[in-house]
């Protein structure tokens, strides 16, 4: 079974710097990893966008999100599925987290590419 999800921002609320398309296969997720929300059940993941693009047309790699512990252990990653990047203003922001008290901020960084999408 595979999910298809098009991570996407609301036009009105956020200035929208990519588009990008994954499929995951659901039956590569760890059931312990899913976290029980107060709006519903959650699943953490880590995107990698890569400056090659395949043989499949794809540039994006989903992975399970790892903690600190297993970071600092060199786990391998485990891999779930893969994507696109679809649409780019050549602009990405990472986002920088401040007290919880304090709304998010972001910085923006400038990223340039030959992509034609």
């Amino acid at each position: 079974m595979c999910l298809r999800i098009l991570l996407d921002t609301n036009l009105n609320n956020y200035n929208m710097s990519a588009l990008i398309n994954v499929s995951i296969n659901l039956d590569k997720l760890p059931k312990q990893k899913i976290v029980k929300g107060k709006t519903g059940n959650y699943y953490n993941f880590t995107l990698s966008v890569n400056d090659d693009t395949n043989q499949y047309g794809q540039n994006v790699s989903v992975f399970d999100s790892q903690t600190k512990e297993e970071r600092e252990a060199k786990k391998a990653k485990d891999y779930l599925g893969n994507g696109q990047v679809v649409w780019t203003d050549g602009n990405c922001t990472k986002a920088v987290f401040q007290s919880k008290e304090n709304n998010v901020k972001s910085t923006q960084t400038t990223v340039s590419n030959d992509l034609p999408f």
